[in-house]
């Protein structure tokens, strides 16, 4: 389509890494921040949410743009709609990384409810998703995009198991439930994250092998035809 479209393209992908990473920064930043009961490890959280809003809005400019002038067919057109999708993923991830930090920042006043393992290993789970998920996007490796949806129960098994011990906290004592509710409204931003990674892993196999897998499409056949990877976990 011309050097001038593979130069758009290229800037596309460096946005979004760009938006990706800061992303994933926000969440790492307000975990260690509830973990270390530290705030100064969120001082540039508004900062860096700014930068996920300008981006958005920079790559959501550019792509429509390059549909619009360039017409793109195939697997290009598939990339920028693509991006699209993610670019709002990202945005939205952003967000929740913010609510986080609004639960921490209360979390840090109060004496601590509990020591947090699993809200930990839920981020490091999500993160590792959402990094994993991005990757794919890149390099097609559409084996790692399919773990990324397999694994995403994962997530939701550390979720249950949180909201199970909250919930024996709050019933142990009235003066647990504020604490408790801003851990588990903490591990639902988690788990929307970790979904948010699943819809871009899936957007990525849409985009290398044009196949839409959302909502369970492919049959039990169809995927172990089309994933060569690990058996999935249970």
């Amino acid at each position: 389509m011309g050097k001038l479209f593979e130069k758009e393209v290229e800037n596309l992908k460096e946005l979004l890494k760009e938006m990706s990473d800061i992303a994933i920064s926000m969440i790492s930043d307000v975990i260690e921040a509830l973990v270390t009961r530290d705030a100064s490890r969120m001082k540039s959280l508004n900062e860096k949410e700014t930068s996920v809003n300008r981006l958005e809005m920079e790559i959501d400019d550019l792509a429509w743009k390059m549909i619009a002038l360039r017409q793109p067919m195939g697997t290009d057109l598939r990339f920028i709609i693509a991006s699209i999708k993610v670019n709002s993923s990202l945005e939205r991830i952003g967000d929740e990384a913010i609510n986080i930090g609004q639960k921490t920042e209360y979390l840090i006043g109060v004496p601590q409810l509990k020591p947090l393992i699993d809200i930990p290993r839920m981020s490091e789970i999500a993160i590792h998703a959402l990094s994993a998920s991005i990757q794919t996007l890149y390099d097609g490796d559409t084996d790692t995009a399919r773990e990324v949806c397999i694994n995403d129960n994962e997530v939701d098994d550390l979720r249950n198991q949180i909201y199970r011990e909250l919930i024996t906290y709050m019933q142990d004592s009235s003066e647990n439930i504020q604490r408790s509710l801003n851990l588990i409204f903490i591990a639902r931003s988690l788990e929307r994250i970790g979904d948010m990674a699943t819809d871009i892993a899936e957007d990525a196999i849409y985009l290398h092998q044009g196949k839409d897998i959302r909502h369970h499409a492919e049959s039990d056949e169809e995927f172990k035809k089309n994933y060569r990877g690990k058996k999935p976990k249970k």
